[in-house]
């Protein structure tokens, strides 16, 4: 089983981490886009909604851009990801399709919600702050897994579009 973010989940980590990468600096969605691997018009659509739920700020016109609307270390995890994706919830029995005639619960329901919860509790007590931390440390070539954290099962390159010239 693999728990993972949708695409409108991860783009909008990564856009904020983007920004909490950058503190105090107004983004433009172009070098977000750009730096992050996202697609731009998809990008704005992503920005957009996290300006709805109060987690960006936007500034329109030439000098304009995104920025966050807290500081990093007031912006978590869970926020980002259930103004993306919703709430981390169980909304239906695990056993779907199977003979679940339980009314409240199932077998699986107790040790199902208590994972669920646990996840939602280490994304709560994961900040930006904390994100742009460990992200200097893997570009600085210093970052130590703990020892209760496993490796990428595969590799995931990251894949830097190079820098475009300006025009003048």
């Amino acid at each position: 089983m693999q728990a993972s973010l949708g695409r409108k989940g991860d783009y909008s980590v990564r856009a904020v981490l983007d920004l909490a990468r950058h503190p105090g600096e107004r983004r433009k969605a172009r070098e977000i886009a750009g730096e992050m691997d996202i697609p731009h018009r998809y990008l704005t659509q992503i920005l957009a909604n996290l300006v709805q739920h109060g987690l960006l700020e936007a500034v329109a016109g030439p000098t304009g851009g995104y920025t966050l609307a807290r500081p990093a270390v007031d912006i978590t995890l869970l926020e980002v990801v259930e103004a993306a994706e919703g709430p981390i919830k169980l909304e239906q029995c695990v056993l779907r399709g199977g003979p679940c005639a339980w009314e409240e619960s199932c077998p699986i329901h107790i040790p199902w919600a208590r994972a669920q919860n646990a996840l939602a509790a280490q994304l709560a007590d994961t900040t930006f702050a904390d994100l742009a931390g460990h992200a200097a440390e893997i570009d600085a070539g210093t970052h130590q897994l703990p020892p209760d954290t496993p490796p990428h099962p595969v590799s995931a390159p990251r894949r830097l579009r190079p820098e475009r010239p300006r025009k003048r």
